[in-house]
């Protein structure tokens, strides 16, 4: 009797090894027929962006279906190096795919910002009973203009200027970043600290997006032009003012008193 249930239990367990390893073998012919990995294209607004697929020809593809928030297009290998068959499924991308006959590569013109987002390709092969899934996330960026350095919070201590530089791009732009130079700085605020013997400098402040960057500068002589005078050019500039306030003050009531004995005379 105690041989009968050893015999049993060696029995089960096998049987539950043997499901396991069904259930592996499952998991993992899945896993080989599909990538997960998602690679990102950029591209810029109105211009075209490309799928890379680099299909070899051995592989010998029998169809492939391009799907994102809706269907894309679904293409048929041409027989004997023919140009594929595409067929386009959605109207939004009419007139706007192509597919290159040598490895399938889709490419996307005419890009609008609604384009972005993830594109999946389904890929059927005559070796292989399942379907590899190549997956892709296109983001589509605006080529930046030129920023705006604009300056603020201006202050004078001791002959030195305190002025904040802010630098902007004209439009909301997503994964805009901003840089500084000479001081290597990042983010789009630079505070400066200057005085009238250091005024050489220029800065730049320059935009960067994944798909472009453009530049704006700004010399330290046009900061806090009228705060950072030394005091000899204040002193000056107070004593011309002076003397041209002090000719008004005599030349005017001149000539007020000669324009009215001139009207008199002509009484």
């Amino acid at each position: 009797m105690l041989c009968c249930v050893q015999k049993f239990t060696v029995k089960k367990m096998a049987h539950h090894h043997l499901w396991i390893l069904l259930f592996c073998l499952q998991t993992c012919l899945e896993a080989s027929g599909s990538n997960t990995d998602i690679f990102t294209v950029n591209g810029i607004l109105g211009e075209s962006a490309t799928f890379p697929l680099n299909i070899q020809p051995s592989q010998k593809v029998t169809s492939i279906s391009w799907h994102s928030k809706t269907s894309v297009a679904f293409v048929i290998p041409g027989n004997l190096g023919a140009e594929p068959t595409v067929t386009i499924t959605h109207q939004n991308y009419h007139e706007r795919i192509s597919v290159s006959g040598q490895n399938y590569n889709l490419e996307l013109r005419n890009l609008r910002i609604e384009d972005s987002g993830i594109y999946n390709a389904d890929i059927n092969v005559e070796t292989s009973k399942t379907t590899t899934t190549r997956s892709y996330n296109l983001q589509v960026y605006r080529r930046l203009g030129k920023p705006k350095i604009t300056q603020s919070f201006m202050t004078s201590v001791n002959s030195t200027c305190n002025v904040t530089l802010t630098c902007s791009v004209d439009k909301e732009e997503k994964n805009v970043t901003y840089s500084w130079s000479p001081r290597g700085e990042e983010g789009n605020v630079l505070q400066i600290f200057r005085t009238p013997d250091n005024q050489e400098e220029t800065y730049t402040c320059t935009a960067w997006n994944p798909v472009s960057n453009n530049s704006d500068s700004i010399s330290a002589q046009q900061l806090c032009a009228d705060i950072t005078m030394s005091p000899h050019t204040r002193r000056t500039g107070l004593m011309s003012g002076l003397a041209v306030l002090s000719l008004l003050i005599i030349i005017l009531p001149s000539v007020v008193l000669f324009l009215l004995c001139k009207r008199r005379e002509e009484r």
